[in-house]
Parts: structure tokens; sequence; C-alpha cells
């Protein structure tokens, strides 16, 4: 086994001296030129998709094939690179844990079969005919490559007993196809998609092995000094239309991907609590991604009104993604936003000049006389909707009301009207109020709804749906930036379905 590992180390080192050769001598012109790592079993499409690409838009791409385990492993030393193209989904996760990738794109959907020569003249019906005598079997090797990696997952103690029994063990899925093509074997394990590659292949299905299915994805190099030019590939390579095409007429199941548009436009709603943690994250966003990004900040209730007087989705100006203030404000667009994945929680609290000069301590406590009250605006804010439900559900609306001077639509304006005296006491989010620790004192809110839980939901039938989820995985990978802000982070809890959100009692009672 060590002799074997140094001879993969061997291979990773020399297949990441020709990368970096590749890379350093390219060509220098107007456009880039891409290197690119990808797993054997796609050669076919990948190389008519980067001609195509190449014809399009003048963009070189360079392409280095090999087994998945040994291409990563060559790129672990190199370091060199733009994107690399995985077979199997274990092998990207290998990849995110080295630090190797960032963004990942699904392009197919592929799942180990037995291959055998056309016409199956062995018979070879179910796993346990391979370990016959008169069926030679050939097999990747699964250091190098992701179908044996997946298929010795499958099997455990069977696949032990395929390897002993192995007639020859090769480094990539293709060269087992071309084995069992050319007769020099009677059988192999590859995958469904690369047995359809090989006209004198026929593929033969086995329970144990049909549910392995796994994506093969396109990821951009952690270290690539092009990553917004690597990802433009990608998003070409997992393109309907694009990309996509051309993996379904080579056999494959592509995995979806986005309308092509060279400089794609997503839309976002969000609310305005979550501007102070975002709005520099999404300017990063937007340049690494080479797309236009439009956001729109304001309250909930005025974003969820602006949708439903859109008139439907087919309103090229709604919006792809929505992150809203609190989870009540997705109900009213579950029909849009089924699924709602909670990004970040924050408290709910009254804010009073430094010193809290008038001594207020609860909300019973701005019903006091000549007391300069402000508010959410109800109809138009989250914080204005729940504030309304705590003051109602501790009969506190009216008394509390004859002091409200302003209502707003977001929390930050009555932040500032704080800053100028214009108010003596606010009820606000206390992420509005951290910035302005130095003039103001917060009062947390006895009350069970004193807090409010900001989802991120991506439109079920945006053209850029797939972009959306990449933002909100960007999102997610820079959690340090929404502590900052004053978030309590909640990123890595399961998704819920927006059907499935229960609006509390205490804010039924308007």
């Amino acid at each position: 086994m060590k002799k074997l590992a140094a001879i993969f180390l061997l291979l990773a080192v020399l297949l990441g001296g020709v990368a970096i050769y590749q890379h350093r001598f390219a060509p220098s012109a107007g456009t880039p030129t891409l290197t690119i790592y990808c797993a054997a079993g796609l050669k076919k499409p990948v190389d008519a998709i980067a001609e195509q690409y190449r014809q399009e838009t003048g963009v070189e791409v360079r392409l280095q094939f090999g087994g998945t385990g040994t291409l990563l492993s060559a790129l672990r030393v190199a370091k060199q690179g733009d994107l690399f193209i995985a077979a199997d989904e274990g092998s990207v996760a290998d990849a995110r844990k080295g630090d190797t990738i960032r963004e990942v794109l699904p392009l197919a959907v592929q799942h180990p079969v037995i291959a055998v020569h056309k016409g199956n003249p062995k018979n070879v019906l179910a796993l346990a005919d391979l370990l016959r005598d008169d069926v030679k079997v050939a097999l990747a090797n699964p250091e190098a490559a992701s179908i044996s990696r997946v298929s010795r997952k499958a099997l455990g103690e069977t696949w032990e007993k395929l390897a002993a029994h192995a007639t020859v063990m090769k480094p990539t899925v293709t060269e087992i196809a071309a084995d069992v093509s050319l007769g020099t074997v009677d059988a192999g394990i590859i995958w469904d998609a690369t047995a359809a590659q090989f006209k004198e292949t026929q593929a033969i299905d086995v329970p144990e092995l049909e549910k392995s299915k796994e994506n093969a994805s396109a990821c951009v190099l952690s270290f690539s000094t092009q990553p917004t030019a690597a990802l433009r590939f990608a998003r070409y390579l997992t393109a309907p239309e694009k990309g996509g095409a051309i993996f379904k007429e080579n056999g494959f199941t592509p995995a979806g991907g986005d309308k092509w548009v060279d400089v794609p436009e997503l839309i976002l709603y969000s609310g305005g609590v979550n501007r102070p943690a975002i709005e520099g994250l999404l300017g990063q966003f937007r340049d690494r991604e080479g797309i236009k990004l439009t956001t729109v900040f304001n309250g909930c209730g005025i974003l969820c009104a602006s949708m439903k007087t859109m008139g439907g989705t087919s309103n090229p100006k709604f919006p792809d993604a929505y992150y809203a203030c609190d989870l009540c404000f997705v109900p009213p667009v579950a029909d849009v936003f089924p699924e709602a994945v909670i990004l970040t929680e924050t408290d709910i609290g009254i804010v009073v000049p430094k010193g809290n000069p008038h001594g207020v301590k609860t909300l019973a406590d701005l019903a006091q006389p000549n007391l300069k009250v402000g508010l959410c605006n109800a109809e138009q804010a989250t914080l204005g909707y729940m504030t309304r439900g705590m003051l109602k559900s501790s009969g506190l609306q009216e008394s509390v009301h004859k002091n409200v001077v302003v209502e707003t639509p977001t929390a930050d304006l009555l932040v500032n009207q704080m800053r100028v005296g214009a108010l003596d006491a606010a009820i606000v989010y206390r992420v509005n109020f951290q910035p302005s620790a130095e003039f103001l004192d917060y009062l947390p809110i006895q009350h069970e709804g004193a807090h409010a839980v900001q989802p991120f939901a991506v439109r079920a039938d945006s053209p850029n749906a797939r972009l959306g989820q990449r933002l909100l995985a960007f999102l997610k990978s820079n959690r340090a930036q929404f502590e900052q802000a004053g978030f309590q982070w909640r990123g890595e809890e399961t998704a819920v379905q927006s059907k499935d959100i229960v609006i509390p009692d205490w804010l039924k009672n308007k």
C-alpha cells in the first residue's frame, strides 16, 4: 500500500508539473486562457463544450484529464488552475476539506453499472457473475478514479472480493470501458454515462449500484487567478441549452443549470435589517461572479406588496431571491418562495437616549405622558407588524400609540431620529442599535415575540435559481460578517418549508 501511495504521489507531482507548464506558458491575448482539470469519464462532452465555448467567446480552455482522485492530488501539489471537474460528490467534499475549491456547480447525474461487451456474450446479469472463473473483470483503482471509490462504498465486502478477482486494475473509468468494448476483458464497473459513449459496450443495472447516484460537478479552484472567467465557463457548462445539451447528447443526465446569459442579472429583495451585514458581501459576490446584482432594501410589508402587484413571476423585475426580516413575512409569498433557509436572529428592544433620562424600562413605560415614541409602520415593516402584535397582546396598543409621533418603514430611520433628538424612545432591532451604542441605550423587551428570525429564500422558478443558491452559499460562508453586525448566527439549521411556517397566536392578534 505504501508503494502504491508513493506511485500516486509521484503521478500527482508529474501531473502538477504539466499543469504548471500549461498555465505559465499559455499564449497571452485579450481573452483569458482557462486551465481545467477534468475527470476522464467526462472527456467527450467537456471537450466538445470547450470547443464550442472557444468559438463563441474566443476563450481558450486547456484541459487536463485523469482519474478524479489523481487530479485532486495533483491540484493539492500544483496549486494552479481554474476549474476542477470531479466525477463524484465525495471527491468534492474532500476538496472542500482541503480548501482546494470554492463554488460548486453540478453538471450531470450518473451511477455505476456493470459494463459488458455488446450482446453480453458471457451472460453477466448480476454482481455475483463478476466472480465467476470464466469472467475476466477490469476495475478502476479507487485511489485514482471516482467510479471505484463510489462502488467500493456501495458494495462493502463484495468490493474486496471483486478487487481480489479482477484481472486488471486501471487508473480511469474510460480505460475500463475501452477494455470492455475491445473485448480485452468480459466486464467492468463504469458509469452509466460512460457506457453510453462506447458503441460496443452494454450497461447492466444492478440493485446494489443503481441507487448510488452521484453529481459530477465543476468546482472553482480556490487558487484560481481568474475566478470570474472560471465561473462564467462553469455557468456555460451547466446551461441547459449550452453545456447541458451536449452532456445529454453524450448519454449523461444533466443536473440542471441557469439559462445561459453572458452577464446575468440577479434581483434580491431584502428587509432593511439585513443591510449592515450583507451590503459589502453583495458587492464581493457581484464582482466575483461577474453579474449585475440589483438589491432592493425596504420594509418586508412593502416588499411583499410590491411582489403581489407585479402580476406573477413572469414579470422580469420579480425578485429571484428574498431575504426577509422575520419568518412571519415568508407565508405571504410562500407560493413562489417554497423553502426558507434561516441565517440569523436578532432581538427587539427599546432604545432611549444615553442615560435613559425618562426612566423607560418596559413596554408599559412607553405610555407615560409627554413621551415622543417612534415605531415602524405595521403595514410596511416586519418590525412594525411584530411591534403591533406585542403591544396588542400586552394590552398596550392604544395607550402607547397615543405617544407615537412617527412611523417609518425601516428601523434605521428611527435610530437616525433618536440620534438627532427628535424622539425619546423607539422600538428597534438590536442590530440597528449597535452602531449607535455610544449615543443610545438599549433595553430588552420582556415578551416572547421580542426577537426576529431572518430567512433567505430563492424563487422556485427563477431563471437564475442556481445563481441565487450560490449567493446563499456565499452568505453562509461569511458567518463572521453577520456576527460583527450584531446578529446571532443560525445558518447551520435545516431549511424549512414556507408553507409549514406557523404564525404565533400573539402575532395574529391584530
